[in-house]
């Protein structure tokens, strides 16, 4: 079998924009929530992509961590090529894929940073080892080893053995403020159903997409 004939029949559900909630922040939680029933792998796990100032795009796999009616919240390093990117094009699309549900999110809009009290209590909320790492680690940039890397982890553990680092500068908080929301529900023979709903800035418009 090739590459080319892999293919699955989607069978699970229907989506029908007459039934969805008038809230797409609702109507995520609702869909979140079943993933989180379903037992799918992490939920929380979204594809980030970006581009930079020529409008090269890449993407990354990156975890949700906040979601409520103001936007959809991730935590990075600055200085990281996302963050990077995020500084010179402040715009963002966000991907869900939840296959036991046979379920895609996705979501685009501009992004703004959070504020430095939010992100210092996540980051008081990380594990000990999770935060050493992110302090030692210069995200994205070249490194000569594995072992080099494990020697800065050794160095900023002992440097922090009891409560750990504060919050770094160039560390913190993203926020995907949405201007779409599109929920697709895999249908047979490719007929999938896709709903989509705009932001026209004073109210969220809901409209049925073509496959």
């Amino acid at each position: 079998m090739t590459i080319a004939d892999l293919r699955k029949e989607y069978r699970l559900a229907a989506l029908d924009e007459h039934d969805v909630d008038p809230d797409p922040f609702v109507q995520f939680r609702r869909w979140f929530d079943e993933a989180r029933a379903a037992d799918v792998l992490e939920p929380n796990a979204m594809t980030l992509a970006t581009a930079d100032a020529e409008r090269r795009p890449s993407a990354r796999i990156v975890l949700l961590k906040e979601v409520d009616a103001t936007g959809f919240v991730f935590y990075t390093n600055y200085e990281s090529r996302k963050g990077r990117e995020l500084a010179a094009n402040a715009r963002a699309a966000l991907c869900f894929w939840w296959g036991e549900l046979e379920r895609q999110v996705r979501i685009a809009g501009r992004v703004e940073m959070v504020d430095r009290e939010t992100s210092r209590a996540y980051w008081d909320s990380r594990p000990l080892r999770s935060r050493l790492g992110a302090v030692a680690s210069a995200q994205s940039r070249e490194i000569a080893s594995r072992a080099e890397l494990e020697r800065i982890f050794a160095q900023v553990e002992a440097q922090y053995p009891h409560e750990g680092p504060p919050l770094p500068a160039v560390w913190g908080g993203y926020r995907v403020v949405p201007e779409e929301i599109e929920f697709w529900q895999g249908r047979e023979s490719r007929l999938h159903d896709r709903v989509r709903y705009a932001n026209d800035t004073s109210r969220w418009t809901i409209a049925r997409l073509s496959p």
